[in-house]
């Protein structure tokens, strides 16, 4: 219930993030039909969630009512907001790790019903990875260092869009001892299949700057994995 709801008043920040999102690449041609296509889609999976939660009476409405708005008054702030580059690398890890939050949550349910819809919406999330991940892949052809600067800088500062929900502190560390979403996942099934997807590791094309940043990604990497073990 705890990941249901945190997962929920994650997706309900949605104007903010398509704010940050028009903000960043504007509304023209092919970016306009991305971003609107996206945010309805996302609209969608907290619709789906809320009906889940409110049908099935698992939570008071009222209190969901008033996290809802604390939440979304609270707004969002993205990182290094403005960058296209940030940006785009932010999203290709935020999208995964939401995914695995909401399929290892359905699984946690033991609810047949439950696990099908968060299935669901994580297939939704994963094509939305492939996307921002294929998007950065081409920066890398195209500014192989910037796109590693921007890379480490995303993942040191790192935090899921939903962080500024009322005590999300308390309630990750619950959802980290259920084995829903803890460093240990973050490190082996966000940060490094995308890193690995990106061929981070084996790039021949980087100048002084990119190989420094890879250097800094690399002990970044090592201090979470210790972290996590």
């Amino acid at each position: 219930r705890t990941a249901l709801v945190v997962n929920l008043l994650t997706e309900d920040n949605l104007p903010s993030y398509h704010r940050a999102l028009t903000d960043t690449v504007g509304r023209d041609s092919a970016w306009g039909e991305w971003v609107h296509r996206w945010t309805a889609e996302e609209g969608r999976h907290a619709i789906a969630m809320r009906d889940y939660l409110l049908v099935t009476r698992s939570v008071d409405p009222v209190q969901l009512e008033r996290e809802r708005m604390d939440h979304m008054s609270r707004g969002f702030a993205g990182t290094a907001e403005g960058s296209v580059l940030t940006t785009m690398a932010y999203v290709s890890f935020q999208e995964l790790a939401t995914r695995i939050s909401h399929r290892n949550t359905g699984k946690h349910t033991d609810d047949e019903g439950c696990d099908r819809l968060l299935a669901r919406i994580a297939a939704d999330e994963n094509l939305h990875m492939l996307f921002y991940r294929n998007v950065f892949a081409s920066a890398f052809e195209l500014a192989p260092d910037a796109a590693m600067q921007a890379v480490v800088e995303v993942v040191e500062n790192f935090q899921m869009p939903g962080n500024e929900v009322e005590g999300f502190t308390r309630r990750s560390v619950a959802i980290a001892m259920a084995g829903i979403y803890d460093l240990r996942i973050h490190h082996d099934e966000v940060l490094a299949p995308v890193l690995r997807a990106w061929d981070v590791w084996d790039r021949t094309d980087l100048g002084p700057d990119g190989e420094a940043a890879r250097e800094r990604l690399a002990a970044y990497l090592a201090g979470v994995d210790a972290a996590a073990t």
